[in-house]
């Protein structure tokens, strides 16, 4: 299968279970149909579960004084490293 951007021959790669298309020239990524959903579905499950909200609701006046670290890359950065 060629690039439908640049004509370059794609080169298939499996990351978490799922085969995908990419163009090792422009970087490009192609999926097949349902290879996206399977991608999410495999996310979400190791996604840890978000803290439960606070019944009372946040006090405004809190100030954190804890370093703020850096924001974590999405998880497609994690299969699209190459």
């Amino acid at each position: 299968m060629q690039c439908p951007v640049d004509g370059e021959v794609l080169v298939i790669a499996e990351r978490s279970g799922v085969e995908i298309d990419y163009c090792p020239k422009c970087r490009g990524v192609w999926l097949d149909r349902g290879e996206l959903d399977k991608i999410i579905g495999a996310a979400a499950q190791a996604a840890p579960q978000p803290p439960q909200a606070l019944q009372g609701g946040y006090d405004r006046g809190y100030q954190d004084s804890r370093p703020h670290k850096k924001k974590r890359e999405s998880f497609l950065s994690d299969l699209f490293d190459f």
